[in-house]
């Protein structure tokens, strides 16, 4: 079999069920042109997993996670099965192989559940049979067949991992920005294109909560030396960053208004609730100023998670905006959204140019 081209379109590809007929027509252009089969990594629609959420809380404030994790991911599936429809009516087989069915098993974690392992074998018997093969991002099932969730924005890391099973070298990340930036281009004025980016400083700028990619997905790229292209989700589509191994060092201000630090009493309890953040998979990053503790993203109930794993008391103190150049990374505190903005500016319109390698990543 030739390898598959590997796509991802994030959710904002689809604002409408009509653009799902928009992309359907440009993937039977490009499956024409290369003869080539794909795979094609979706996301759900906006707002739908969120409607999902909302009926959740409404029969339940606090539900188990592994309901979370079986019904979120749902307007995903919803997703793969729209644009699987439009790709029939331009005369391309396609199907849909949910989380259950890709042959990627993670732990019991149910919400961002770790990979245990991935086989191809369903993936390459689907393209026996199909030129196109569309997943859902972010799902996956337990060794008992449960559905599994890999995480918030995940679908960068099913299409990683959907490369690595199929021996491709790269994967072509289709979003609404063209890549990634020096600041977020809609808060921060003069924020600049980065055409080429490492893994680790990609890695890095998510981790401090940069919108760009998961950063498990990066770090699994890395791992399998696949290829990363960042891509516009509109015709022509062009492309912007290239992450990969080589490349500039690279700056930039990151400041995600959903993101939290939480104060402890003393630097024993910010270590060991940085240590049970950690191993239930959520990115938090452990500040040396103080018993600090980032929380990346907003997208977990912290004082549920706290009370859930028993942990001590936090106050919330602030928003992180974080400056990184090179390899290094300097965390500042803003009181709010407003503030937070302002000072990445600021701190953006200092940033040095040309850059010189830095040594050492800390966090003050």
């Amino acid at each position: 079999m030739t390898t598959p081209v590997v796509l991802k379109f994030g959710g904002s590809t689809f604002p409408s069920p009509e653009a799902y007929a928009e992309l359907a027509a440009a993937l039977g252009r490009r499956a024409e042109e290369e003869q080539r089969p794909m795979a094609v990594v979706v996301s759900a629609m906006p707002g739908e997993t969120e409607k999902l959420r909302g009926l959740l809380h409404e029969a339940n404030p606090q539900p188990e996670d592994a309901t979370v994790a079986g019904l979120l991911t749902l307007a995903d599936t919803v997703s793969a099965h729209l644009l699987a429809a439009a790709l029939h009516r331009v005369g391309l087989t396609a199907t849909v192989l949910a989380g259950h069915q890709q042959g990627l098993v993670t732990d019991s974690t149910f919400m961002w559940a770790k990979v245990a392992r991935l086989d191809a074998e369903p993936l390459r018997r689907a393209f026996d049979e199909h030129q196109v093969v569309i997943v859902p991002g972010g799902q996956a099932a337990d060794a008992q067949g449960r559905p599994t969730w890999l995480g918030k924005n995940s679908s960068d890391l099913s299409a990683v991992l959907v490369a690595a099973a199929l021996g491709a070298d790269r994967v072509e990340i289709h979003s609404d920005v063209d890549g990634i930036y020096s600041a977020d281009p809609n808060a921060v004025t003069g924020a600049r294109l980065l055409p080429e980016v490492t893994y680790d400083t990609a890695s890095l700028m998510s981790l401090y909560g940069a919108k760009v990619l998961h950063r498990r997905s990066v770090r699994t790229a890395k791992q399998h030396g696949i290829v990363l292209v960042c891509r516009h989700n509109r015709a022509p589509f062009p492309s912007g960053t290239v992450i990969g191994g080589d490349g500039a060092p690279a700056a930039g201000v990151v400041a995600n208004t959903r993101s939290e630090v939480l104060a402890y009493d003393t630097a024993a309890a910010a270590d060991l609730a940085h240590s049970v953040f950690h191993a239930e998979g959520i990115d938090t990053v452990r500040l040396e100023d103080g018993p600090h503790l980032v929380v990346v993203g907003g997208y977990l109930d912290v004082g549920r998670f706290q009370r859930m794993h028993d942990l001590p008391e936090a106050r919330i103190v602030g928003i992180p905006v974080t400056e990184i150049i090179g390899s290094r990374a300097t965390t500042h505190l803003a009181a709010d959204a407003e503030q937070a903005r302002q000072l990445a500016q600021k701190l953006h319109e200092a940033l040095p140019e040309p850059l010189e390698p830095a040594a050492g990543l800390r966090a003050l």
